[in-house]
C-alpha cells in the first residue's frame, strides 16, 4: 500500500466515523451531540494548525549554521567575480 492510498484510507475513516458521530448513528449524550460534534472539524484544524507552527517554530530555533557551506559559496563568488573581471564587466 502506497503512501498516498494509506493517507486516503485514514481520512476516509476519520470523515465517516464524523459523519456518523454527527448524524447521531452512534448513540451520546445530548450535549456532547448538540455542542462538541458540529465544531470538531473547526477545532481539528486549529490543532493541525497550532502543531504546525510549533514544528515550523522548532525547525527555525534548530537551525544551524554550516560553516562549510558558507565558505564554499563565498568562494563561488570570488571565482564568479575574477571570471567576470576577465570579461571585462565591472562587479564592484
Amino acid at each position: 500500500m502506497t503512501r498516498a492510498q494509506q493517507s486516503l484510507s485514514i481520512a476516509l475513516l476519520i470523515s465517516s466515523l464524523y459523519l456518523a458521530l454527527y448524524l447521531g448513528l452512534i448513540p451520546l449524550n445530548s450535549t456532547i451531540q448538540d455542542e462538541i460534534i458540529p465544531v470538531l472539524p473547526f477545532y481539528s484544524l486549529i490543532a493541525l494548525a497550532c502543531y504546525l507552527l510549533f514544528r515550523l517554530g522548532w525547525g527555525v530555533f534548530t537551525f544551524n549554521d554550516v560553516p562549510e557551506a558558507y565558505n564554499s559559496l563565498q568562494e563561488e563568488i570570488r571565482s564568479a567575480q575574477t571570471e567576470l573581471r576577465a570579461a571585462k564587466v565591472d562587479v564592484d
